[in-house]
Protein backbone atom coordinates (compact mmCIF):
# COMPACT_ATOMS: atom_id res chain seq x y z
CA UNK A 1 0.00 0.00 0.00
CA UNK A 2 2.53 2.13 0.95
CA UNK A 3 4.42 1.67 -2.32
CA UNK A 4 1.70 1.89 -4.18
CA UNK A 5 0.60 5.52 -2.65
CA UNK A 6 4.25 6.61 -3.10
CA UNK A 7 4.16 5.75 -6.55
CA UNK A 8 1.42 7.31 -7.35
CA UNK A 9 2.58 10.24 -5.69
CA UNK A 10 5.95 10.68 -7.34
CA UNK A 11 4.20 10.01 -10.93
CA UNK A 12 1.39 13.02 -9.54
CA UNK A 13 4.49 14.92 -9.05
CA UNK A 14 6.23 14.62 -12.72
CA UNK A 15 2.81 14.74 -14.44
CA UNK A 16 2.30 17.98 -12.70
CA UNK A 17 5.74 19.44 -13.66
CA UNK A 18 4.58 18.23 -17.52
CA UNK A 19 1.25 20.13 -17.22
CA UNK A 20 3.18 23.23 -16.07
CA UNK A 21 5.82 23.10 -18.47
CA UNK A 22 3.56 21.75 -21.44
CA UNK A 23 1.33 24.84 -20.89
CA UNK A 24 4.43 27.04 -21.06
CA UNK A 25 5.30 25.31 -24.33
CA UNK A 26 2.28 26.20 -25.73
CA UNK A 27 2.04 29.48 -24.41
CA UNK A 28 5.34 30.24 -26.08
CA UNK A 29 4.54 28.85 -29.59
CA UNK A 30 1.05 30.44 -29.67
CA UNK A 31 0.94 33.38 -27.70
CA UNK A 32 -1.40 34.72 -25.07
CA UNK A 33 -4.64 33.54 -26.30
CA UNK A 34 -8.43 34.33 -24.80
CA UNK A 35 -9.11 30.69 -25.37
CA UNK A 36 -7.74 28.62 -23.26
CA UNK A 37 -5.73 27.02 -25.67
CA UNK A 38 -3.08 25.33 -22.88
CA UNK A 39 -5.66 23.37 -21.08
CA UNK A 40 -7.06 21.97 -24.43
CA UNK A 41 -3.78 20.42 -25.39
CA UNK A 42 -2.98 19.32 -22.27
CA UNK A 43 -6.69 17.28 -21.61
CA UNK A 44 -6.28 15.77 -25.60
CA UNK A 45 -2.84 14.67 -25.18
CA UNK A 46 -3.55 13.12 -21.65
CA UNK A 47 -6.20 11.63 -22.81
CA UNK A 48 -4.77 9.78 -25.80
CA UNK A 49 -1.96 8.82 -23.66
CA UNK A 50 -4.16 7.38 -21.61
CA UNK A 51 -5.92 5.75 -24.20
CA UNK A 52 -2.29 4.28 -25.69
CA UNK A 53 -1.44 2.90 -21.36
CA UNK A 54 -4.67 1.10 -20.72
CA UNK A 55 -4.29 -0.85 -24.33
CA UNK A 56 -0.31 -1.50 -24.16
CA UNK A 57 -1.01 -2.34 -20.81
CA UNK A 58 -3.42 -4.89 -21.00
CA UNK A 59 -1.55 -6.40 -24.37
CA UNK A 60 2.18 -6.40 -22.44
CA UNK A 61 1.01 -7.43 -19.01
CA UNK A 62 1.99 -3.95 -17.52
CA UNK A 63 -1.20 -3.37 -15.44
CA UNK A 64 0.88 -3.78 -12.33
CA UNK A 65 1.85 0.35 -13.70
CA UNK A 66 -1.62 1.56 -13.68
CA UNK A 67 -0.84 3.81 -10.16
CA UNK A 68 1.99 5.41 -11.18
CA UNK A 69 1.19 6.25 -14.91
CA UNK A 70 -2.85 6.20 -14.50
CA UNK A 71 -3.44 7.48 -11.61
CA UNK A 72 0.18 9.80 -10.70
CA UNK A 73 1.25 10.34 -13.86
CA UNK A 74 -1.51 11.02 -16.18
CA UNK A 75 -3.68 11.97 -12.89
CA UNK A 76 -1.27 14.81 -12.61
CA UNK A 77 -0.70 15.88 -15.86
CA UNK A 78 -4.68 15.97 -16.68
CA UNK A 79 -7.55 14.50 -14.55
CA UNK A 80 -9.58 14.85 -17.84
CA UNK A 81 -7.79 12.09 -19.71
CA UNK A 82 -9.65 9.88 -16.19
CA UNK A 83 -12.53 11.41 -17.08
CA UNK A 84 -12.36 10.24 -21.10
CA UNK A 85 -11.56 7.00 -19.84
CA UNK A 86 -14.80 6.48 -17.72
CA UNK A 87 -16.93 7.77 -20.02
CA UNK A 88 -15.83 5.52 -23.19
CA UNK A 89 -15.61 2.57 -20.43
CA UNK A 90 -19.57 3.36 -20.94
CA UNK A 91 -19.74 3.31 -24.15
CA UNK A 92 -17.71 0.18 -24.98
CA UNK A 93 -20.18 -1.41 -22.75
CA UNK A 94 -23.03 -0.06 -24.69
CA UNK A 95 -24.06 2.33 -21.50
CA UNK A 96 -24.83 5.18 -23.96
CA UNK A 97 -27.00 7.10 -22.04
CA UNK A 98 -25.07 6.76 -18.51
CA UNK A 99 -22.03 8.00 -20.79
CA UNK A 100 -24.16 10.86 -22.07
CA UNK A 101 -25.23 11.70 -18.19
CA UNK A 102 -21.68 11.34 -16.96
CA UNK A 103 -20.56 13.84 -19.29
CA UNK A 104 -22.96 16.29 -18.50
CA UNK A 105 -23.29 15.99 -14.90
CA UNK A 106 -19.78 16.17 -14.25
CA UNK A 107 -19.38 19.58 -16.70
CA UNK A 108 -22.39 21.00 -15.27
CA UNK A 109 -21.81 20.31 -12.12
CA UNK A 110 -18.34 20.76 -11.81
CA UNK A 111 -18.82 24.02 -13.58
CA UNK A 112 -21.18 24.47 -10.62
CA UNK A 113 -19.19 23.49 -7.67
CA UNK A 114 -16.74 25.91 -9.33
CA UNK A 115 -19.10 28.52 -9.64
CA UNK A 116 -20.28 27.94 -5.40
CA UNK A 117 -16.64 28.15 -4.75
CA UNK A 118 -16.19 31.40 -5.92
CA UNK A 119 -19.35 32.88 -4.51
CA UNK A 120 -18.54 31.82 -1.25
CA UNK A 121 -14.48 32.86 -0.99
CA UNK A 122 -16.16 35.91 -2.49
CA UNK A 123 -18.58 36.23 0.44
CA UNK A 124 -16.22 35.29 2.81
CA UNK A 125 -13.28 37.98 1.98
CA UNK A 126 -15.26 41.09 0.66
Amino acid sequence: MISSVSLVALGGAIGAALRYLTGVGVLRVMGHTEFPLAIIVVNVLGSFLMGVFVVTAAHKGLTHYSPFVMTGLLGGFTTFSAFSLETMNLIERGAISHAVLYVALSVALSVGGLALGLAAARGVLA
